[in-house]
């Protein structure tokens, strides 16, 4: 936690933004050309996203890498 900042954030973000948009974790992995654990992976802490991913996703959702992170509460990019 990094002043009163909960990096753990991501996870919790990500799945709230994959429901909001009505898509499975399978359906997003191949939206975004990775294998299908890969957002379940993310979702339950296995993995940390690289930037590469952080980027595609925000794209994906069309938010910030900020809000993805936890950073911002703010949904707009």
């Amino acid at each position: 936690m990094i002043e009163g900042i909960n990096l753990n954030r991501f996870p919790e973000r990500l799945k709230y933004l994959r429901k909001i948009k009505g898509v499975t974790q399978t359906q997003l992995s191949k939206q975004l050309g990775y294998g299908y654990t890969a957002i379940s992976n993310y979702e339950n802490f296995q993995h940390e996203a690289s930037y590469d991913t952080l980027i595609k996703m925000a794209q994906y959702f069309e938010v910030s890498i900020d809000y993805l992170l936890g950073f911002d509460d703010d949904l707009e990019p």
